[in-house]
């Protein structure tokens, strides 16, 4: 008997719905997890996210795939976030808010925590150059805004949201918060002062902290 009109795709789009629900909290287990402890099984991430393993593994080969995944989505969210500033006419508004907004993703969280626990892709490496193109094209704006000190360099911005990415509390909106201030003391030292001294040291160079995303031995 032929299907009713206009229920054709209604059971699996439930499906397909219900699946994307599970990959969501499965994903949000696996960070979880993993940002506190990176050599954490991957029946870790089941009982966390309250599925069988066997989900699991349906949807990653195992736990390399996973944490692959989270990283290459927090550098999704990373470009995603320096292409909407690109629309933001003030130059320095543009820069500051896409700091913020980084800050508010916790994408460093996962750089710092999960560097050398999968091999990247190809595909993430080329997400990878798109976010520094976007980072250097926002960096020059709030060069060009005269708002910089002259001796800041756009390697110091992963700095930056490292040292945010460090802070956490066991509330997330104190977390939050605590970030935020961090930024603003940050940002506040990257801003140019004639009476400023200059930075010790050299500025970190293109590439100096590439070696972390090897794979661990």
């Amino acid at each position: 008997m032929p299907t009713p009109p206009g229920k054709t795709d209604a059971p699996l789009a439930g499906r397909r719905a219900q699946a994307a629900r599970n990959d969501e909290v499965i994903l949000e287990a696996a960070r979880a997890v993993f940002l506190d402890d990176p050599k954490a099984p991957i029946a870790a991430v089941a009982e966390r996210a309250g599925v069988g393993i066997s989900a699991l593994y349906r949807r990653y080969a195992g736990k390399e795939d996973l944490l692959r995944q989270l990283c290459h989505d927090g550098l999704r969210r990373y470009v995603a976030e320096a292409e909407a500033a690109r629309a933001e006419p003030d130059d320095w508004a543009a820069f500051s808010g896409f700091l913020g907004r980084v800050v508010d993703a916790d994408v460093h969280s996962l750089t710092v925590h999960l560097a050398g626990t999968f091999t990247p892709t190809e595909e993430m490496g080329r997400d990878a150059m798109r976010a520094n193109e976007l980072a250097t094209a926002l960096f020059d704006r709030a060069r060009a805004s005269g708002r910089l000190r002259p001796d800041v360099v756009v390697q110091d911005l992963g700095l930056v949201l490292e040292s945010c990415a460090a802070i956490r509390v066991p509330d997330p909106d104190r977390t939050r918060q605590l970030r935020r201030r961090q930024l603003a003391v940050l940002l506040d030292g990257l801003t140019a002062d004639g009476d400023a001294e200059p930075l010790p040291g050299p500025p970190p160079a293109a590439g100096e902290f590439d070696w972390r995303w090897r794979p661990r031995e």
